[in-house]
This record gives C-alpha cells, sequence and structure tokens, in this order.
C-alpha cells in the first residue's frame, strides 16, 4: 500500500491519459475568478495563514550578480524570516519558522550550503540551462549531477518546451526520466514554464507526462517569462496532481512562482490548494511559493497585524 510520504518513482508513460486531457476554459475562469472576489481571511486567521505561508517560501535570487555576500544575507533571512519582536508580538517568539528553502544558481549552491549548515532548510537549485533551457542533454544533465554534488537537495530543472509545444511526449518523458535518475536522492522539480505553453490542455498534458517521469513537484514558471504564475494554470496543475493521486497513488508537490508578490496573492493560492487538494498539501513538503519579495509583504502584514502599524520597507531586511 503506498504511504502518502512515499516519493513518486514514476510511471510507465500512458500516452491514452495524456491525450484525453480536455479543459474547461470559461469553467476555469469562473473557479479562479471566485478565489479573487472572496472576503478575505481576517485577523488571528490571516495571521496564521501568512506564517503557513512563509513556511512555504523557497526563498529565492536569480540574478546575474548576485555574489556569496548576497547568498550569505539571504540565508540569514532563511533562517530568521519574520522579525523577533513581530513574532513575539503575536505571541509566536517560541516557535521556530523557517522558509522552506533557499533557490539560488548552481554556481551558488555551495554559498548556500555553507552558510545554511545546522539549519533544516534545503538549497534548492535551477538547472538545466535555466530558464529557456536550450542546451544539449548532457550538458543539462551534467549541471544538474554538479548542483548535487555541490549540496543542492532539490533541483529546479526547465523541460524543453519545444517537445512541449510540438507535443512529443515521449521524448519529453524521457528527458525528465533522465533527470530525475540524475538527482538521486535530491528531489526534482520541473518547471513548465506554462506562459510560454500556448495552451491550458498542454499545460495539463505537461504536468501528467512530468509526473509520469518521477517529478517530485511540478511548478509554474521560471520567473522570466512574459507570463508567469496564474490562478487558471495553477486550477489545471492542482487538478493533474489531485488526478495522479487517485490514479498512481503518489502525492506531488506544486509550486507557484513568478509575480506573486503580495500576502493577499499567498493567501489566494493557500485557498486554492486547501479546496482542491485538501490540508495534506499545505506544508513545505508538498506546496511551495517561489518567490524574492513575497517574503517582505508578508511581514509588514503580520507588523500591521500586531502593532497596528506597517513596518517600514527599510526594517525589514532583504524584503
Amino acid at each position: 500500500m503506498v504511504s502518502k510520504h512515499d516519493r513518486n518513482p514514476g510511471i510507465p508513460l500512458d500516452l491514452g491519459w495524456v491525450h484525453e486531457a480536455r479543459v474547461n476554459l470559461s469553467a476555469t475562469q469562473r473557479r479562479t475568478a471566485t478565489l479573487v472576489a472572496r472576503r478575505s481571511l481576517k485577523k488571528q486567521w490571516q495571521a496564521a495563514w501568512l506564517l503557513r505561508a512563509v513556511t512555504s517560501i523557497d526563498l529565492t535570487t536569480l540574478a546575474g550578480d548576485d555574489t556569496p555576500g548576497r547568498i550569505h544575507r539571504l540565508c540569514a533571512k532563511a533562517r530568521q524570516p519574520i522579525r523577533p519582536d513581530i513574532l513575539a508580538a503575536l505571541d509566536m517568539g517560541e516557535t521556530p519558522i523557517t522558509v522552506g528553502a533557499v533557490c539560488v544558481y548552481p554556481s551558488r549552491v555551495r554559498d548556500a550550503a555553507a552558510a545554511l549548515i545546522g539549519a533544516a532548510i534545503p538549497v534548492a537549485s535551477v538547472a538545466t540551462g535555466f530558464p529557456a533551457g536550450p542546451t544539449p542533454l548532457p550538458q543539462r544533465l551534467g549541471e544538474i549531477e554538479a548542483a548535487v554534488a555541490d549540496g543542492a537537495s532539490e533541483i529546479d530543472i526547465v523541460i524543453n518546451r519545444n517537445l512541449a509545444l510540438n507535443e512529443e511526449w515521449e521524448a519529453l518523458y524521457d528527458e525528465v526520466k533522465q533527470m530525475r535518475a540524475v538527482c538521486g536522492p535530491a528531489h526534482l522539480k520541473t518547471i513548465l514554464a506554462t506562459g510560454e505553453l500556448g495552451t491550458l490542455r498542454r499545460v495539463r498534458k505537461a504536468s501528467l507526462v512530468c509526473m509520469m517521469a518521477g517529478a517530485d513537484f511540478i511548478k509554474t514558471s521560471t520567473g522570466k517569462e512574459k507570463v508567469n504564475a496564474t490562478l487558471e494554470v495553477s486550477l489545471i496543475m492542482a487538478r493533474a496532481v489531485r488526478d495522479y493521486w487517485e490514479r498512481a497513488g503518489y502525492r506531488i508537490g506544486f509550486k507557484p512562482a513568478g509575480g506573486i508578490s503580495s500576502a493577499k496573492q499567498a493567501l489566494q493560492w493557500q485557498i486554492l490548494i486547501k479546496e482542491e487538494l485538501g490540508d495534506d498539501w499545505l506544508n513545505p513538503q508538498l506546496f511551495r511559493f517561489g518567490a524574492s519579495s513575497l517574503l517582505g509583504d508578508i511581514e509588514r502584514q503580520l507588523s500591521h497585524y500586531a502593532t497596528g502599524n506597517y513596518a517600514a520597507r527599510h526594517h525589514i531586511p532583504m524584503s
């Protein structure tokens, strides 16, 4: 019997399941509109949900000018994401709260791993020619190997968009399966770059193929596309995750990334996950945000709840 904690080993590619994928666009839009229109959570309930959101953030820096010093500052923020005085005002001063992971380029994995020694915070590394992924497959696999060797325990790979756009599902399955094998014990997050896939139906197909190939997470975007995470694509991907759980028996994680920068958005995505997948998914093992600025807004909202005032941005480091 499959436990909810068992890691997804992948299953044989089922093209019949892939080709039968259907998406009702108008129904999808109506469903996600309810998340935007509904009244937001208030007071202590909002604070509790925002604190839970913090624990699911992959605190990310993917800038061309990242330095060891910047990585160390980011990791310090990852260890203490909310100011101690705010936690104390929330009566959470004794509760250990950290982010879900720190996400960096492969060249900065060693810096992050060194800065996080002693902390139960994974180092995630983007890989495989991020963000566009056009490099030859052996080079992409080598990038994964190097990141894992340097201390990454999670790998965020980008899929070959041409294979998805041309619906070459066997080839995409084979590539992702090879990447899963090279990851070894490191968990594999597959970035679909949904803003470049054209249709929600193709998003569903690519989600299913990546899960069949052994992905531990499916992720919306690199954050570098013109259109990144949206509630519509997130709904389609979450329902694909649910269908995979029901058919294959393995729980796959979901990670929206790119453009999620406000506490209000964080609440909307968490509500979507709760309603579509259930409470079992509302934890860092199965749900993450890919974000660089989200934490700053959440911290300001928590400060307002705790003190009645918004903290000035210069009082929130790395925000």
